[in-house]
């Protein structure tokens, strides 16, 4: 599952508002699961890929599912996942009075044709059905949205695999045909719906009126509940398929949207990463990036602005998304089953008490704390340990970095910190950003280079940007005077 500390950080939330393309609210349900979920194999993936692949291959087959799909669009098809993940309400002990209560209604009407003064029996039963179809409208509340989309997500499927190229989902059809046996009892949560939106309420009064003389409402609830309870797995069967089929659809269509993508390449005996041409995927006409990392983790030096983490963020986005949904953002990535984990966005927290450089430590521990599970991750890390001071901060930060790496993880950092390369060279690519600076223009090429950044054009940006002069000249003497200690 990818940590929402790492969600957040690689703003994966406006990534997958970019991928979501789905028709369904199953669907983006399911690609949302996609996305949070690294699977532990490559199984999943190609599952997935074969029904994109089916999908790609049938522009007639396309437009069908796009069509039965679009019919859950409704809000209300949220919920049917909770028909087959969460808890039905249980049946009331009593309920055998409403049974009773039902038939003697049912009988009164009918005798009451030939013997009037049986109208009598239902005066007495009518307030009395009444209250209790009303101590029910709160029980049928919680099914008002489901059962309906769940009808809907039947007939959907159903027409779905129709067609000849979902003709190996055997499993689907058999919970179609199980789930076809108990729907048409729960048609009156259907015809309700459809009364609200479609017919006047003179009418909708009606039907309410004989619902509540006959409770049908009660009746009908825990006697469906009662079978759905036995038709989870079944229920839940389907909802995969669609989902499964809308989150490919959306896939396919973000990849057609995007410049070139590729899918990943897993090595489970190796330790490194490949990325030929990279890009993120928000940034309209980005910079692609090229990195080669064999046995070795990266270290990234360069000014603020220069694009080291954008980069962090680039890869960490194709690592997690190549996993979950086979689709890198790049024109070939590469690199074994892992699980991704960040620091990136520190914040202190005035509620808690707790300093910027207290949050550092606690987010750190939990990763080394991970590290030392024998599995190994993927770590994004940008200018660690930047709330202490510069001397301790080399320090403990040589030494996290070497553990980290040494516990067999892949770890991409920055830092201005340039001793680090020197202490890191051992275990670390160095690689670096750099700005261009003409006259008083600053511009950025945001091209990763190989080798430790030599150049520093800190105080010469305060001067562009029209810093007092007398502040450049003592931090221009004061920085001369400090390198030659």
């Amino acid at each position: 599952m990818i940590s929402d500390r790492t969600f957040r950080d690689l703003d994966l939330e406006d990534v997958f508002r970019f991928i979501d393309r789905t028709l369904s609210r199953p669907g983006q349900q399911y690609l949302y699961y996609l996305l949070r979920c690294i699977p532990a194999t490559s199984e999943r993936a190609a599952r997935l890929e074969n029904r994109i692949d089916t999908l790609q291959e049938s522009p007639s087959l396309r437009a069908t599912v796009s069509k039965e799909l679009s019919k859950l669009h409704e809000r209300d098809a949220y919920y049917i996942s909770s028909l087959f993940q969460g808890e039905h309400i249980q049946k009331p002990k009593w309920l055998w009075a409403i049974q009773l209560l039902a038939a003697l209604a049912v009988i009164s009407v009918i005798l009451s044709f030939f013997v009037p003064k049986i109208s009598v029996l239902l005066i007495i039963l009518f307030p009395i059905n009444m209250g209790i179809h009303y101590w029910n409208k709160s029980n049928v509340y919680q099914y008002s949205s489901s059962i309906p989309q769940l009808l809907i997500m039947h007939k959907a499927a159903r027409r779905i695999l129709a067609s000849d190229a979902f003709q190996e989902y055997g499993d689907v059809s058999a919970s179609i045909t199980s789930l076809a046996k108990i729907l048409p009892q729960m048609l009156i949560f259907k015809i309700e719906a459809r009364l609200q939106s479609e017919i006047g309420q003179l009418v909708d009064y009606l039907f309410e009126l004989i619902k509540a003389l006959f409770l049908l409402e009660p009746i009908v609830l825990f006697s469906s509940l009662q079978k759905l309870e036995t038709r989870k797995e079944e229920i839940g069967t389907i909802f995969r398929f669609i989902g499964e089929t809308d989150a490919a659809l959306s896939i396919l269509a973000m990849r057609e949207s995007v410049p070139y993508f590729c899918n990943i390449t897993h090595d489970p005996s190796g330790k490194g990463l490949i990325a030929q041409s990279v890009y993120h995927p928000l940034l309209f006409n980005g910079v692609s990036n090229d990195i080669l990392l064999k046995g070795r983790s990266a270290l990234l030096t360069g000014s603020n602005m220069s694009g080291k983490t954008t980069f962090i963020r680039t890869v960490g986005i194709s690592a997690i998304l190549g996993q979950t949904l086979n689709t890198c953002f790049a024109k070939e990535f590469a690199m074994p089953f892992m699980r991704v984990e960040s620091s990136i966005r520190i914040a202190d927290d005035l509620l808690d008490e707790k300093s910027y450089y207290m949050e550092e430590v606690l987010v750190l521990k939990e990763l080394i704390g991970k590290s030392d599970n024998g599995k190994p991750a993927l770590i994004l890390l940008d200018e660690i340990f930047k709330g202490t001071n510069s001397i301790e901060r080399i320090a403990i930060s040589k030494s996290v970095l070497n553990y980290l790496h040494d516990n067999g993880n892949l770890v991409f950092v920055s830092t201005h910190d340039r001793e680090l390369t020197e202490l890191l060279s051992e275990n670390y690519e160095l690689y670096h950003f750099t700005e261009i600076i003409d006259g008083d223009q600053i511009a950025f090429d945001y091209k990763i280079k190989p080798g430790v950044l030599n150049t520093t054009n800190a105080i010469r940006i305060l001067a562009i940007n029209n810093f007092p002069p007398q502040i450049i000249q003592e931090a221009n003497a004061l920085s001369l005077k400090l390198r030659q200690m």
